[in-house]
This record gives structure tokens, sequence and C-alpha cells, in this order.
């Protein structure tokens, strides 16, 4: 990596150069899925076999939102890599899943519903490549999905901002205290991949302790718009 590389971050925007945008992201997910696999849910394998219009939806679809973090080294958008990035989930018009939760994925609904009532987001997939961490990025990363949430409306004047972690995951952890979000509770695997939108990797069979035991964290932040 070059001393003199400059970062951006940005969301993807869901009118602009969306061909162009799917491929770069395509990209990025499957390199991220090869160097890291067990930071995801999802395998090499399962996303490679996306078509076209599967990544497209992926950065249109209306209850998502990805960010992501650029690297620069010269000047011109054709000198700029994709190194990072972070999706959110929402508003999400249900309540959390309770702790024993073990449905499919229809058990969490996405909506804009409007109203004075609780406003919940789902942040996932947080991930930049090893060799550009250590400089704050995921950090930024994050920041930029806050300003999105504070930004997204005046009312209500709170929103919840939940993401869900390994346990063991120390380092994460404590970035994402350092950010403000506070321990929740312990979860599933199943309860993981369904509040991230996933539940359709989920197998039939669910009885396996990898699917039961509470090898996950519940974090979330209250944001406040006032």
């Amino acid at each position: 990596m070059a001393c003199n590389t400059d970062f951006s971050i940005f969301r993807i925007s869901k009118t602009e150069h969306v061909a162009t945008s799917a491929r770069k992201y395509r990209t990025l997910r499957l390199d991220a899925l090869a160097a890291s696999p067990a930071s995801f849910a999802s395998t090499q394998e399962i996303e490679s076999a996306f078509t076209n219009e599967e990544w497209i939806r992926s950065i249109t679809s209306p209850e998502r939102e990805t960010f992501i973090c650029a690297a620069t080294s010269l000047p011109g958008p054709m000198n700029m890599s994709w190194v990072g990035q972070v999706t959110l989930l929402g508003p999400l018009s249900q309540e959390p899943l309770p702790e024993n939760h073990t449905g499919t994925s229809e058990s969490v609904v996405s909506g804009h519903g409007d109203g004075d009532g609780d406003e919940r987001w789902q942040m996932l997939s947080l991930f930049t490549f090893p060799e550009y961490r250590g400089q704050g990025l995921g950090v930024k990363l994050c920041q930029e999905v806050i300003q999105f949430v504070k930004g997204y409306r005046s009312r209500p004047e709170t929103a919840q901002l939940d993401l869900i972690v390994k346990a063991k995951n120390t380092p994460a952890i404590r970035l994402y205290e350092r950010l403000g979000f506070r321990h929740v509770r312990r979860c599933t695997l199943v309860e993981a991949l369904v509040a991230n939108g996933d539940g359709h990797l989920l197998p039939p069979d669910r009885s396996a302790p990898k699917y039961t035991e509470l090898t996950g964290l519940v974090m979330r932040m209250v944001i406040s718009r006032q």
C-alpha cells in the first residue's frame, strides 16, 4: 500500500452508474469473502453464483444502503480502489427478534413507516482489507452510517441502530464500544442471519450447536436527532 494513499467514504448511488457500481461491489465482496471468510455468514461460493441482476438489486434495494471506503493513490476516478464497506438495513418495522428466535427471514420486515414510534436500523458487513487496517477506516465507515441515520428524517427524535458481532471478536467489540454502542445480550447464529437479512442461508435443520449456541453479541446505539 502506498504511503500517500488518500481515502474517501461514500454511499453507493442507486440511480447513477449502477452497472459499474455493481461490478465493483461484486469484486469487493468476492475478494473480501476470499480474504476473510470467517468474517461473513455468506461464502464466496454462494455469492460468485449471483447474477448481474442480483448484484444490482443488492445495491439498489430501497431498504438497504451500502457505504464504501475507496483508496486513491493517484488523482482520477480510474485509480480508485474499493477497500472496505459496511451495509445498513432499515428502517425496520418490527421489534427485535426474541432471544430464543429460530424462525425464518420473514420474521424481520423492512419498511419506511411514518409516525413517531421506535425507528430501528441494522448495521452489518463491516469490512476493510487487512492491508488497510489500523488507519481508522472501520470507524469512519461506521460514523458515516451513524450520520446517515441521524439525518434520515427529523422524527422520531431517536433511532435505534443495532449490530451483531461474534462474541469472541474482541477488536471489533472494542471498536463499537468506542463509537458508543453498548452490549444488549447474546444471540444465536440463527438470529444473527435473520437480523442481517441472510435468513435464506439457513438450512431446514438448525439443531446443530453452531445454530443454537449463543455465539453472537447484540450491540446497540440510540441516536439522537435533536
